[in-house]
């Protein structure tokens, strides 16, 4: 486990250094990120050649996170965990949701990137405060980032090692070069990063120059030993469907504009009945035949120029939601629904299914885990249910032809749509700004298979 006193320590970069340093020896790494983030996934599953799953302690129950974890890590050979946020940091008092309390959960060893701007023993009073804040946290060494020179690495190392008995893993200089250029809080997505293999190359020379890659495999080497837990995890094994009809077909977008997907959740979908199809709303004409659809999140205004030149891609989306076609959409995809995006002050048309224009703020109008109670009936959720999900959107609602009823969802815990509501619904469309997770919400994906086999049903018999 890679973990920090806080964001922005720059734990995803070595994360992404070990994983691509390992690889190039011929390694099989399975690459696993803590928490909701998609971009940081994005970027660990492109150093690793292999999807990036997400532990998640608020989407998921503790038991599908082990089984989880088990059933992908025994497929490599080595699991590399990148936390969030700072080691300790929750949404409670007790940090259930905390990377510490996933460490624990999992028994794995937990290397601490510190960052040492203007600061020498200091570190090791921070080391020593993690270590003693929760003895059961096996942090097994410390790796220093961002020092300014040989005398100040020279002091830290020899304080961190007096002090915390625990040994320093390495020594990374202030680089000026900006390889993993930000936005929105976090990296640039992969698909939108003209050269990201060449900065997961820089991130693994940096590593290979300035780490003890050697003593790093020693400490995961001795993990303790971790029992393989009995059960299925649901989503990744394939699972009769007793339908008698095809196997459904749901498109799923993914392109620059849309390319936020738990892997869980296009695995079971899968393991539902259903063949996936992936296409390109930015360069594909249309739509192939479909019988559901479901887009993703991502950044829409990065694309919204080319989204809106593909006449054709957004027409063929309307005329199937017109239809009924079984559409599910999350945030990126609810936006591209919509009637447009204004962008300093242009507007860019869009599918035009949902009567919403959306602009966009200089800060987020929703950050952070939400919980959503299903109020009105719709394809995907039986009313009643409560339901987990993160929302992360800077876009905000400029005109809508609705009423605040006509949402599906009642926000216990978020923005949502409106700070009250969320799930815009019409026909067999449902978008939110709520992401999902399917191990945490399961029935999500074969409620959305059902409805796709439904719609093909009553096609062919028409």
């Amino acid at each position: 486990m890679i973990a920090a006193l806080r964001g922005g320590s720059g734990k995803t970069i070595i994360s992404l250094g070990l994983i691509a340093s390992w690889r190039k020896r011929g390694m099989a790494i399975t690459p696993f990120k803590k928490g909701p983030d998609f971009i940081d996934a994005g970027w660990l599953a492109r150093a690793a050649g292999r999807p990036c799953h997400h532990l998640d302690t608020f989407l998921i129950p503790a038991e599908k996170i082990v089984l989880s974890f088990t059933h992908h890590a025994l497929s490599g050979d080595l699991s590399v965990i990148e936390g969030n946020r700072g080691l300790f940091d929750g949404i409670d008092l007790e940090g259930t949701t905390s990377t510490s309390e996933l460490a624990k959960l999992l028994k794995a060893p937990v290397v601490l990137v510190i960052d040492c701007t203007k600061s020498t023993r200091t570190v090791a009073a921070m080391v020593m405060g993690c270590g003693r804040f929760d003895p059961e946290v096996n942090i097994c060494g410390v790796i220093l980032n961002r020092v300014a020179g040989a005398r100040h690495e020279s002091i830290i190392r020899k304080t961190v090692e007096q002090y915390c008995a625990l040994p320093v893993l390495g020594a990374i200089p202030r680089i000026k070069a900006e390889v993993f250029p930000e936005r929105h809080m976090g990296l640039v997505p992969t698909p939108e990063h003209a050269g990201a293999d060449d900065s997961i190359d820089k991130a693994a020379g940096m590593a290979q120059q300035y780490l003890d890659l050697d003593r790093l495999m020693a400490i995961a080497k001795e993990a303790p030993r971790f029992a393989t837990p009995s059960g299925v995890l649901e989503g990744t094994n394939k699972l009769p469907s007793g339908r008698k009809v095809p196997s459904p077909r749901i498109g799923v977008i993914r392109d620059a504009a849309f390319q936020f997907y738990y892997p869980e959740n296009l695995e079971a979908l899968e393991a539902s009945g259903a063949k996936i199809v992936t296409f390109n709303a930015l360069a594909d004409p249309g739509l192939p035949r479909l019988d559901g659809l479901y887009i993703g999140g991502g950044f829409p205004e990065t694309q919204a120029q080319a989204l809106a030149e593909n006449k054709g891609f957004r027409q063929d989306v309307r005329r199937l939601g017109e239809k009924g076609l079984p559409i599910y959409a999350e945030c990126g995809g609810l936006m591209y629904l919509g009637k447009g995006l204004v962008l300093d002050g242009v507007t860019y048309p869009m599918v035009g299914l949902l009567p919403v224009v959306f602009g966009f703020s200089k800060r987020p109008q929703g950050h952070g885990y939400t919980i959503f109670e299903v109020k009105k009936p719709n394809p995907y959720f039986r009313p009643g249910t409560r339901v987990r999900g993160h929302e992360f959107h800077y876009s905000n609602v400029l005109e809508w032809g609705g009423k605040p009823e006509d949402l599906a969802f009642r926000m216990v815990r978020g923005s949502g749509f409106d700070g009250q509501g969320d799930g815009v619904c019409y026909r067999n469309t449902l978008a939110t700004y709520s992401h999902i997770h399917a191990l945490g919400t399961p029935s999500w994906a074969e409620a959305m298979v059902d409805a796709s086999a439904k719609y093909a049903k009553n096609r062919h018999e028409g």
